[in-house]
Formats: structure tokens, sequence, C-alpha cells
């Protein structure tokens, strides 16, 4: 049986249709999420709020990994990296799945500035795919260990009682680790200064703002 290449325009067709789907769509996840069979836990209206600010923000950081996987796998040079980076990318559908659905149980929304992030991000996975494959690796394993971070301070910060937050979270960051330790395997390389510096104050900057809108 043939199959078929897709076209430029077709992969931009389907570009088009994951970032519609990831930005406005409702994202199902292919594996249940980990706070399955985990009890609600009482929040006063100030943990509730904390709790889905910090789950607005990792919901926004899986729009954005989406995103920054979609950018690198349309122009990567090679068609098993690209497989490589879509399937990473099904995983965190998953990621983004979850913390959607947290969100709602919290009784919040996601940031409202995610179309502006996902373009911000997209555009970045297509110029680190154009320096070639080691470099766009190189950003997995970086933007991976990075969230890994942000992940274990979250799971500091969150309202103790709130486990089913703290499941979905610690489920998320095996999963960062995974990814940044396959990346490297796969060839990526350590980014030079001082490009993990400025990785590292954009996602300052969308922390902050994402906690809020």
């Amino acid at each position: 049986m043939n199959v078929r290449t897709l076209s430029p325009l077709d992969r931009l067709l389907v570009g088009l249709e994951r970032a519609l789907e990831t930005v406005a769509g409702n994202p199902e996840a292919a594996r249940p999420s980990p706070s399955a069979g985990i009890d609600e836990a009482e929040l006063d209206d100030t943990e509730r709020r904390h709790a889905a600010g910090l789950m607005r923000i990792n919901h926004t950081g899986e729009v954005c990994a989406q995103a920054l996987y979609d950018g690198q796998a349309a122009l990567a040079r090679s068609e098993a990296n690209r497989e490589h980076l879509l399937h990473a990318a099904a995983e965190e559908t998953d990621h983004l799945a979850w913390c959607a659905e947290r969100l709602k149980e919290l009784d919040s929304r996601p940031s409202l500035l995610n179309p502006l992030w996902y373009a911000g991000s997209y555009a970045i996975g297509a110029v680190a795919a154009l320096a070639g494959d080691p470099v766009s690796l190189g950003f997995v394993v970086e933007t991976e260990r990075q969230v890994e971070a942000h992940l274990e301070e979250h799971l500091q910060t969150l309202p103790e009682q709130d486990q089913r937050s703290r499941a979905v979270l610690a489920r998320m960051q095996e999963d960062e680790v995974r990814h940044a330790e396959n990346a490297k395997e796969r060839g990526g390389i350590e980014l030079p200064f001082p490009i993990p510096g400025l990785m590292q104050l954009s996602s300052m900057v969308m922390k902050k703002v994402a906690y809020r809108i």
C-alpha cells in the first residue's frame, strides 16, 4: 500500500488544525488523568485561586510545548526526528488535557493569552529546527529541564491538601524528565550562552502573566 507524502501545503493545514485544537479546542488525553480516584480536597477561596493560578501556568506551558514541538516537527531535517517530536507532542497533549480538566474542577479557565503564547513558541520551534536537528533537540532538553524545575516549585507551593493537582503535576514531571533524556540521547546539544538564560527569562514573564490572565 502506498503511503502518501504530505506536501508543504498539507503540513501547513495540519499545523493550523493542531493550533486551533491546542488553543481553542477540547484536547482528549490518551492516558487517564493521574488524579482519577483521588477525592477532591476542601479548599478555601485563597487556596483555590492559588491552585488555579498554578494550573493555568502549567496549562499555558503545555500550550507552549505543543507549539514548540509543532514548529520543530514542521521543519525537522530528518523524518526520524520529526516522528520523535510528534510522539513527544502526543504525550504533551495528555498534559494539556489533564490541566484543562483540573482548571474546570477548580472553577477556573485557561490563560486568555494562549494564542499569543502559541504563536511565539511555534516561531521559536521553527527557528530551532532551521538551525539543525542537534540544536532543535537541544531546545527540547533545555525546555524540559526548565519545565521540570518549575513543576517542582509548584509541587512545593500547592495547597498541601490538593492531592488531585499534585498527582497531575508529579506525572507531568516524570514525563518531562524522560523527554529531556530522550532528546539528549538522540543528539541534543547544550545550548550556548545566553540562550538558556533568555529562555528562563521568557518563562518567568509567562508564569507571572498566566497566573492572573
